[in-house]
């Protein structure tokens, strides 16, 4: 009989490196689009330290607002393609989305370099994190420290607790995909400098992502998350299990 811990062993482990384009096609706004979520809120007003202690009601509501969005929608066939690509590779998805749909969609191993909405922690303590289940913080509920809760979100400015552990991953990978990212934002976007320069690595979105700084082998499909992943996926099966 196949020994199955032996097959995944053998496996190829494959890097996934998402960011908001994947989750666009759940219908989940993007950030940095002429109509994503910059273009009706100042990063200023509910993504940084600053705002948080400035007017913890407006950021509050903001976080809980993204949560009910994210409850509502539905992982899509590029979430799908990924999570049965671990049928045939090991598979580690490193994605700088917040919401919960890489999960949703059947992945086991996700790594959120920007945090994660299901999620508070203390404000006091990064490292005290608690689940919040369904889509509301109350605005006076505290960490077991005592300490008033707040979303776990890496604000801007602040630092970026699982890049190192991200980074590990990128460099053990035989095969890297990058898709719905422009890779424009820092220090996320740098991970694909961390993958071995020999390592083929394939960019799948529909736009013009920053891949200057790529020496790798180098594939792009020229397509959104939903379309160009399972297409992906297909070749990916073909050439490399």
């Amino acid at each position: 009989m196949p020994n199955p811990i032996q097959n995944m062993r053998n496996m190829k482990k494959l890097v996934v490196f998402t960011g908001a384009g994947v989750s666009a096609d759940s219908g989940l706004s993007t950030f940095r689009d002429a109509e994503g979520l910059w273009a009706n809120y100042r990063i200023e007003d509910v993504c940084t330290p600053e705002a948080l202690a400035r007017d913890r009601v407006t950021v509050v509501k903001f976080y809980n607002e993204r949560r009910r969005e994210m409850l509502a929608a539905k992982p899509n066939a590029g979430h799908g393609a990924i999570a049965a690509l671990e049928q045939d590779f090991a598979v580690e998805v490193v994605t700088q989305n917040v919401d919960n749909l890489h999960e949703r969609a059947g992945s086991t191993h996700v790594t959120h370099l920007h945090g994660e909405l299901t999620k508070l922690r203390s404000s006091r303590n990064p490292d005290l994190i608690v689940p919040l289940d369904g889509w509301e913080q109350r605005l006076e509920a505290t960490a077991p420290d005592g300490s008033l809760l707040r979303p776990h979100i890496v604000f801007f400015g602040e630092a970026v607790p699982q890049f190192e552990r991200a980074a590990e991953i990128a460099a053990q990978a035989d095969l890297m995909v990058v898709v719905g990212t422009s890779l424009a934002v820092y220090p996320a976007a740098s991970l694909v400098r961390y993958v071995r320069p020999e390592i083929p690595l394939f960019v799948v979105d529909p736009g013009n992502p920053d891949t200057s700084g790529i020496r790798n082998p180098l594939t792009v499909i020229r397509k959104r998350a939903a379309e160009g992943m399972p297409e992906l996926a297909a070749l990916l099966r073909e050439k490399y299990r």
